[in-house]
């Protein structure tokens, strides 16, 4: 029988082999943690072709020509990265069908993502960065970040306020990567997250908004709301779920009952997560193919896939009917999650205000990453 010094470099290797499809390329993408490096090239695409005589200028040349320009109708060039199978019972028991682009064809369970895909995931939705945030700074960052919301948690709790943080977005926003950030270290006895299941028959019976005010907190709270009441405005509306005259009644009364909170002292955040569509994509897939993350993938997501149009006109019209001066939007662009998390905090922790506010940490959010409603989404 091996010993335990032999089994540990095989746990190693397979941590490492899955972190390489977290890894950012080129500082084009980023996850939660350290690191920033890329990892090793994967597994080379099969089929390739027998190398040309080197020792030939000419025949060197042409060889480099081809293997620059030579891809499939997908964009996909023959050294891709190509992802390990999934075990089988992590396999989804749907196929996504594919979708057509302006920039090309994509299919999710295609084991190799797309060249233009990733080349043009971190600049998708007119992103204003070129390369993601460092991981040392932003992990600096966000510790003294964190080390103000403990303040602000003790605050809450002493002065008995109650605070609702919303994150919407379109999938794979990054909402819950957010929200972990903002509620790591705080007392969870005070501090809760609520993302709701489909409503039951029960629930489908009830005032819409019903579920949601139970889910509200008490005196001493910060809850946070991993999608929300804002369902009817954004996924049921595009797939279906509500009717166009219970989306208009929805859209009228969301903004009477965000005043009748927010009168009544409840603390009130509304932030939308945005990214572009490529982004999207590449997201998608790394959940598909990536088993430790294949469980954020539901069939919704596949449905989703081809509507990304229908998804738009949605948000719009939500963000137009339901941003006031009372309750406003916080846009987030959030191609970069570290920058997209930073910034959010930064926003919550400069609108409440609590002793021992470390001004030098608590700066104004970046202007080119959060700005309010509509406008802000439109300038971008």
């Amino acid at each position: 029988m091996a010993n335990d010094d032999q089994k540990k470099p095989k746990v190693r290797n397979l941590r490492a082999d899955l972190s390489k499809l977290d890894e950012p390329k080129d500082g084009k993408d980023d996850k939660p943690g350290k690191g920033d490096k890329p990892g090793k090239d994967a597994k080379l695409a099969k089929d390739s072709k027998p190398a040309k005589d080197s020792s030939d200028p000419k025949s060197s040349k042409e060889s480099k020509d081809s293997d620059d320009s030579k891809s499939s109708k997908n964009g996909k060039k023959d050294d891709a990265k190509v992802a390990a199978p999934l075990p089988k019972q992590l396999q989804p028991t749907v196929d996504a069908a594919p979708i057509e682009t302006k920039l090309g064809s994509f299919d999710l369970d295609d084991p190799v993502l797309p060249e233009w895909v990733s080349d043009a995931a971190f600049a998708s939705g007119g992103y204003p960065y070129d390369k993601s945030m460092k991981s040392d700074k932003y992990e600096e960052e966000l510790t003294a970040l964190q080390i103000e919301l403990v303040k602000l948690q003790h605050h809450v709790i002493e002065k008995g306020l109650r605070v609702v943080m919303v994150f919407e977005g379109r999938d794979a926003a990054g909402k819950g990567g957010a929200i972990f950030a903002l509620r790591q270290y705080l007392n969870p006895r005070n501090a809760r997250d609520v993302a709701l299941p489909k409503p039951s028959d029960t629930e489908r019976g009830q005032w819409y908004f019903q579920r949601y005010v139970e889910k509200l907190p008490t005196a001493g709270e910060i809850v946070t709301f991993d999608r929300s009441w804002y369902n009817r405005a954004g996924v049921e509306t595009v797939m279906g779920f509500c009717t166009p005259e219970e989306r208009k009644v929805f859209l009228e009364q969301a903004p009477l009952l965000e005043a009748g909170l927010i009168n009544a002292g409840t603390i009130l955040f509304k932030f939308w997560l945005d990214i572009g569509q490529e982004m999207q994509l590449k997201r998608f897939h790394e959940r598909r193919h990536n088993p430790l993350k294949i469980w954020k993938l539901s069939p919704m997501d596949y449905a989703a896939l081809g509507k990304w149009k229908d998804y738009s006109k949605a948000r719009d019209s939500m963000l137009e009917e339901t941003h006031t001066d009372k309750s406003p939007w916080i846009v987030a662009l959030a191609n970069d999650k570290r920058r997209a998390r930073l910034n959010i905090i930064r926003h919550v922790l400069g609108k409440i205000d609590y002793p021992g506010r470390d001004k030098d940490v608590v700066r104004e959010p970046d202007p080119l990453i959060l700005g309010t409603g509509p406008r802000f989404l439109k300038k971008n």
